[in-house]
């Protein structure tokens, strides 16, 4: 007995219930489109209640501002984008942030000059609020960072390397690759590091740890101690505690510098 085949009827019916399903389905997307929008006008306009009740408190405290921020990040909103954009009018946050800002290459500069242009985010972060004052406003270690991240889309060298659980600040427009990078990493716990240490953790060559570590003291980010008993250890004035707790003029930063 021969199959029967399909009928010319039964495959044009087959495809105007395909056709049907794909236009319920666009209706049913198109609707879930219109919701979605509705949602989103009424999360917004519940935000700009939020920010016009607690306009005070957002931008004086970092407690609000990073809940201000996480909220407006749910509907593609940043605050930040443009210093004469509707929140920045509202709350002031465009001027905070562009003030934080120019603090924070104050004191890079003011520091350059024993640490080539690193610095640990918690130092930075001690220095800015020692710089403000008591009753200035709160600053938290994310505002430094989302400060420095508008440094950075400006082009003037600023930007952040992880380093233990933490970052650390580059504030010169050196040339750092991810070699230089695990170095720094390295380097986190004692302050300083050695080519047998770099040969022994990273497994390199010893061409290579020279010609990352020769690099960072061309660039001013590290200091050389060839007095050290032993093999000469390679210090990163940014990672070092001693000199992160007093100040370090230039003088005594040229006698370390090779």
């Amino acid at each position: 007995m021969h199959r029967r085949g399909v009928g010319a009827g039964a495959i044009a019916k087959k495809k105007l219930a395909e056709a049907k399903y794909k236009e319920r389905g666009t209706v049913l997307a198109e609707d879930q489109i219109v919701q979605m929008s509705k949602q989103l006008e009424t999360f917004k306009s519940n935000l700009e209640e939020f920010a016009s009740k607690h306009k005070q408190e957002i931008r004086k405290n970092s407690r609000f501002r990073v809940q201000f921020q996480e909220m407006c990040a749910t509907i593609g909103v940043d605050p930040l984008a443009s210093g004469k954009g509707f929140w920045s009018e509202m709350l002031g946050v465009g001027d905070f942030y562009y003030e934080l800002g120019v603090q924070i290459i104050e004191v890079c500069l003011a520091l350059k000059h024993r640490n080539g242009g690193l610095i640990t985010l918690d130092e930075l972060h001690q220095r800015v609020l020692k710089g403000r004052g008591k009753y200035a406003q709160d600053v938290s270690q994310d505002d430094l960072v989302r400060a420095i991240k508008k440094l950075k889309v400006m082009g003037n060298g600023f930007g952040m390397i992880p380093v233990g659980g933490s970052y650390l600040v580059q504030s010169v427009p050196a040339e750092l690759n991810m070699d230089h990078t695990v170095v720094l990493q390295l380097a986190e716990k004692k302050g300083y590091v050695t080519v047998s240490e770099i040969k022994g953790s990273l497994k390199w060559e010893k061409e290579r740890a020279c010609h990352v570590l020769d690099h960072l003291l061309k660039e001013g980010l590290a200091w050389l101690d060839s007095q050290a008993g032993g093999e000469a250890q390679y210090w990163l004035p940014a990672l070092f505690s001693e000199l992160t707790s007093r100040d370090v003029t230039p003088e005594e930063a040229n006698q370390m510098t090779p």
